[in-house]
């Protein structure tokens, strides 16, 4: 008995699971007394993705082994000090025969199969470990905990100012401010703060990312790249309002520029009408005049030319 093997579907076929088109976000960047400047659009590759759950597991697990310092250890029998004799005779006592005091089974003794210093680290690749750092900034992203701050404007290491900042801006909880390598005085003025967190760009990760309920960025420690919000469309009920010209100089010249061909082509036409007016009116007159002359000669030979047949039929 035959069977058949069904042929496999070809490659053009075979699909990769279609992920979702990244979504993007609007935060508003505000001052650090709370002013909103504008509004920006994050970058959708890094704050718009789907997290990756199991991903962030397996990193945030691997970067919590490594944080351990592996420094535990025991003696063994070996390391214990005394027990080079052999406690009792062999045979005779009535006891279970022993080697040395120092065994497992004594107190005292060394320990069996005990913990060694050893390292838990694990190796993690770096296209996992940066998923994970995009989930986890995705996932406050769409929980809104995403702040933007042009910068820190503090002019003296202050926490009094920097308690400030954070109640003009609204943040409450744990919040995790990222810095750059130049600011010195924000480092110093978060530092007392039990709730706040500081971390340098570089040394971003997913962990302290999702420890924290809010993540505060400044313009020059934001990743990837922003563009402008786009701005609101307006609803069914309210006209779209008139865009603004983008200077007042740019405003005064257009209507300027846009008038004096106008006017220039106004002038001939004004200075032409009343001439052909006039012209029009001289034709007239003289064709008025013409036509009148006309007339009075014709009157005036219709005239002679009866009182000459009058003449005629009086002769006898």
């Amino acid at each position: 008995m035959t069977t058949t093997v069904p042929a496999p579907p070809p490659a053009s076929s075979i699909r990769r699971r279609e992920r979702p088109e990244p979504a993007r976000r609007v935060v508003e960047r505000r001052r650090s007394d709370g002013t909103v400047i504008d509004a920006v659009t994050l970058d959708p590759e890094v704050f718009g993705i789907v997290p990756n759950t199991a991903v962030l597991h397996q990193v945030i697990t691997a970067q919590l082994a490594a944080a351990r310092a592996g420094t535990q250890s025991t003696r063994t029998r070996a390391e214990v000090a005394g027990g080079g004799t052999k406690p009792f005779r062999q045979k005779g006592t009535g006891r279970a025969r022993q080697g040395s005091i120092r065994s497992p089974q004594w107190s005292g003794g060394g320990v069996a199969l005990g913990p060694k210093p050893r390292s838990y680290r694990q190796h993690t690749p770096k296209k996992m470990i940066r998923l994970a750092l995009l989930s986890a900034l995705s996932d406050r992203a769409a929980e809104g905990r995403v702040a933007l701050v042009d910068a820190w404007a503090f002019p003296a290491p202050k926490t009094k100012d920097a308690v400030a900042a954070l109640e003009a801006l609204g943040l409450t909880g744990r919040v995790l401010v990222v810095l750059g390598p130049d600011d010195g005085v924000p480092d110093r003025s978060f530092a007392n703060l039990p709730a706040v967190q500081t971390l340098q760009r570089a040394e971003l990760n997913a962990y302290d990312v999702l420890k924290n309920d809010w993540i505060v960025f400044t313009d020059a420690t934001l990743p990837g790249t922003t563009s402008p919000a786009p701005a609101p469309e307006p609803s069914e009920g309210t006209a779209a309002p008139a865009k603004a010209p983008a200077t007042k100089a740019a405003a005064k010249k257009a209507p300027a520029a846009k008038k004096a061909p106008a006017a220039q082509k106004a002038a001939p036409a004004a200075a032409a009408a009343p001439a052909e007016v006039a012209e029009g009116a001289a034709t007239g007159v003289d064709e008025v005049a013409g036509g009148a002359a006309t007339g009075v000669d014709e009157v005036a030979l219709a005239g002679d030319e009866s009182a000459h047949d009058a003449e005629d039929g009086s002769e006898p």
